[in-house]
């Protein structure tokens, strides 16, 4: 495919998908098409065929039934009330799993998410434990994340939240933790959209420049504390969703008919939080409309065509009266002044990288594996012979 880099260049969207030059890593071929095309394209065919995935997703449901011998639970799953991790849920009852699933309390469920997640716990009969986080440290973290001006300030959430399933795990003998995540809508994100939401440092940084206090309680996870769930806990992450053939609009249709879920109008706008962040803050202050990201993944998987992406582009992020209630109750609770929080939404952005990260951390990290695993091999090639 012949590309062009767009970044000098002018205004331009995909002629297959609604991706545009707000990514300025996006590329075009001759034809208008952007360098996602084929590039989901070739995922997909790297895919190990379904008969296998239905063979490796039978594999691991009886890998975490025999682990889960004997105890309480056999696997994790986190709860958001959002869609995937809410037909997770019911999946895994039609599987027979029995997972402990977690609830993270960060102070911004709307009301309907926590509806949500009554209705499904209730109707599965799981267990449910809800991880309430300490929010004055977690308050004060938030307020630095936008203090700093950096794109993702969802990374202290979303950090947290495997923090603490990590922790549960652990602290449950449990070896697996389900992840909601999936390639089906969730492919494509630009890596300047985001950030890494495990480098411990980039937190850590962040929060000793611009916040009032340290972090004491909140379970943070950087490289090294995750390895080490990983190496001497046993501890996995896997995200069957990339295992089963997954339509978002046949899961939302499920769950509204046998567990009365409602839904939100958006992804991930369960959280207040979430939905500001997304439909506010990165339109306004970044240019970013991950709706892009989030329709042109469900056009290559081809649930959705592009004039239904186009239309629904036109619409706004969501309804301009509730963005405005938002941004008063988000920078009141955050505590903001409203002349303080305007200049923060107007400041310039800032990459996260200037606050440092744990790039050396990772290399020490990823040589010290390899160098187990090496040794590894050599052991059990002593032991064959």
């Amino acid at each position: 495919m012949k590309t062009q880099n767009t970044s000098d260049l002018h205004y331009q969207v995909c002629t297959r998908t609604v991706m545009d030059t707000t990514d300025p890593d996006i590329r075009f071929d001759e034809n208008g098409v952007s360098n996602y095309v084929p590039d989901f394209a070739a995922f997909i065919e790297g895919l190990p065929s379904p008969d296998e995935r239905k063979t490796d997703l039978e594999r691991r449901i009886a890998q975490i039934k025999a682990e889960g011998m004997g105890k309480r639970y056999d696997c994790v799953l986190g709860l958001s009330g959002g869609v995937d991790s809410s037909y997770l849920a019911y999946l895994s009852k039609e599987w027979g799993l029995r997972p402990l699933v977690v609830h993270f309390d960060n102070g911004w469920n709307s009301e309907l998410a926590v509806d949500n997640i009554e209705r499904i716990v209730s109707h599965l009969g799981f267990e449910l434990a809800t991880h309430v986080m300490n929010w004055e440290e977690f308050r004060d973290l938030q307020r630095s994340y936008f203090l700093a001006s950096v794109v993702d300030i969802e990374v202290p959430t979303d950090n947290l939240i495997f923090g603490a399933l990590f922790r549960l795990a652990a602290k449950h003998k449990v070896r697996t933790i389900l992840s909601g995540t999936n390639y089906a809508t969730e492919w494509l994100m630009p890596p300047r959209w985001n950030y890494r939401k495990n480098d411990a440092v980039n937190i850590k940084a962040i929060q000793a420049k611009f916040g009032s206090r340290k972090l004491k309680e909140l379970p943070i996870l950087g490289v090294w504390n995750q390895g080490r769930y990983t190496l001497a806990n046993g501890i996995r992450t896997f995200a069957p969703l990339d295992l089963i053939y997954y339509s978002k609009a046949g899961a939302k249709k499920l769950l509204m008919e046998e567990l009365g879920w409602r839904d939100y109008g958006g992804k991930h706008y369960e959280s207040v939080f979430t939905r500001f962040y997304q439909g506010y803050v990165l339109p306004k202050k970044f240019n970013i409309d991950k709706r892009r990201a989030h329709l042109s993944t469900l056009i290559l998987n081809g649930e959705i065509t592009r004039d239904e992406a186009l239309a629904e582009l036109q619409q706004p992020t969501y309804d301009e009266d509730l963005q405005a209630e938002d941004r008063a109750y988000l920078g009141k609770k955050l505590g903001f002044s409203e002349e303080e929080f305007d200049r923060i939404l107007a400041a310039d952005p800032v990459p996260h990288e200037v606050y440092g990260t744990d790039a050396v951390q990772r290399a020490r990290y990823f040589k010290m594996v390899g160098t187990l695993s090496q040794l590894r091999r050599t052991l059990l090639g002593r032991k064959a012979a």
